[in-house]
């Protein structure tokens, strides 16, 4: 595959990994399209497929991202991917998440990694994540009157930042080949209790914060009535209730395998992006 004439479509380029991806490959000199809904290089929607060709027209290589807080939308990626194929897309990086494989089968996660693997003219690589340490900092946790609310039982989890995916998924698009037929758990260094993000945040933020343990049940029911899908609650379900578990993420090597240098630590995750707390406090 020509790295030098090679274009790499961005799904979600405007979000969390896929704007620090195409940072990353602009830097390094690659031709990029970012695709969202709006906001990005090109219109993007998935309900949307007239925005599909558009946003796939001459490139050959594709990080993908599928829709966001919905459960079933193997049927919809596929047609998809069927496109991209045709359109002469090569090379696909999967946003995944951890332990992908023992996800429940009403969550089509495992369904769309088995769809690329059964792919002939395409290569493909996974990324299987573990929690994105931005949870804390863009509200997805927030930090509400100085506690943390999330089910764990005081269990772990090896959080990652979102800017060690976006780089190991730089390198995967980068060289297809040398990352064909890879899967890599994401993880940051340590597995940390929710409990030890409070104290982390307390610490650059300069205010007590205080994580509170809750009934798994209680805290997606909360979640569905704020407006979060009644669908996705399986989801949640099967997150919070791995670490409830006692199966959390743990520690892998593979940000520092990929990139050559070790992923990210969490206390240096919070000093660098302190002023998010400090915004949240006024």
């Amino acid at each position: 595959m020509n790295s030098e004439a090679s274009t790499t479509l961005i799904l979600g380029g405007t979000g969390r990994t896929g704007s620090l991806l195409a940072g990353a490959l602009a830097r390094r000199g690659s031709t990029i399209r970012t695709a969202a809904r709006s906001g990005a290089d090109v219109r993007f929607d998935w309900d949307d497929p007239a925005t599909h060709a558009a946003a796939l027209a001459d490139a050959d290589r594709l990080y993908l991202v599928t829709p966001t807080m919905r459960v079933r939308y193997a049927d919809q990626v596929g047609a998809f991917l069927d496109l991209a194929e045709a359109a002469g897309v090569r090379h696909v990086t999967y946003l995944s998440v951890y332990n992908a494989d023992q996800a429940p089968p009403e969550i089509d996660i495992a369904a769309v990694e088995a769809d690329l693997a059964s792919r002939s003219t395409i290569t493909h690589s996974v990324l299987r994540a573990s929690w994105v340490m931005q949870n804390f900092s863009d509200g997805h946790i927030p930090v509400i009157d100085g506690v943390i609310t999330v089910p764990s039982a005081g269990n772990t989890e090896a959080f990652v930042d979102a800017a060690d995916i976006a780089a190991v998924a730089a390198e995967t698009l980068l060289d297809p080949e040398a990352h064909a037929g890879a899967a890599y758990s994401l993880t940051g260094p340590q597995a940390l209790t929710f409990g030890d993000v409070a104290d982390a945040i307390s610490a650059v933020s300069g205010r007590p914060v205080a994580y509170r343990d809750i009934d798994q049940e209680v805290w997606i029911n909360g979640a569905v009535a704020a407006g979060v899908p009644a669908d996705y609650a399986v989801m949640m379900r099967w997150l919070t209730g791995a670490i409830v578990a006692g199966n959390g993420s743990t520690p892998t090597g593979d940000i520092e395998k990929v990139t050559g240098r070790p992923a990210t630590a969490f206390r240096a995750f919070t000093e660098r992006d302190a002023q998010a707390w400090a915004l949240e406090a006024k």
